[in-house]
């Protein structure tokens, strides 16, 4: 499954340090998150999506 965070932050318009600091994560994890070196908890990516002001299936690649 791809992950569609980068073009999600895009969107938004919000930096990645600013996503980073709302998620209590440093930079590098969203970093890895967005690149799928590693999996973004669920509740993480719940609280993405509300910080992007999008469903969290817009998240992933259907």
């Amino acid at each position: 499954m791809r992950l569609l965070i980068n073009e999600q932050i895009k969107k938004s318009g919000l930096k990645k340090k600013y996503i980073a600091d709302k998620l209590n994560v440093n930079k590098d994890t969203l970093s890895n998150w967005i690149a799928g070196r590693s999996m973004i908890p669920l509740d993480r990516a719940v609280h993405l999506a509300e910080i992007l002001n999008c469903d969290i299936k817009d998240l992933y690649e259907r």
